[in-house]
């Protein structure tokens, strides 16, 4: 499903237009990264928990090359899926 699609359905479902259907979507993922970049855990219950992971540096090899490239530590978001999201998609 591509966002466009996910704004059809939430318009047609929520008797809003395309228009607000949209802005909400985007206020609402906009939402999300906001507090994920500031460290925050996003919990929807019976969804899932969006937060982020420090992956550590490690060294890497260049494929090409063969040679070895020092990969620096990261934060990665995550999202952990929360039981009713596992139970609908048995």
């Amino acid at each position: 499903m591509t966002k466009q699609e996910l704004i059809q359905k939430i318009a047609a479902k929520s008797g809003l237009t395309k228009k607000d259907a949209e802005s909400v979507l985007n206020t609402v993922l906009d939402e999300i990264s906001q507090a994920l970049k500031s460290g925050e855990k996003v919990q929807l219950i019976g969804f899932g928990t969006f937060e982020t992971r420090k992956r550590s540096g490690r060294v890497g090899r260049n494929p090409q090359t063969g040679e070895s490239i020092e990969i620096p530590e990261t934060t990665v978001p995550a999202f952990r899926a929360g039981s009713k999201l596992k139970e609908a998609v048995k």
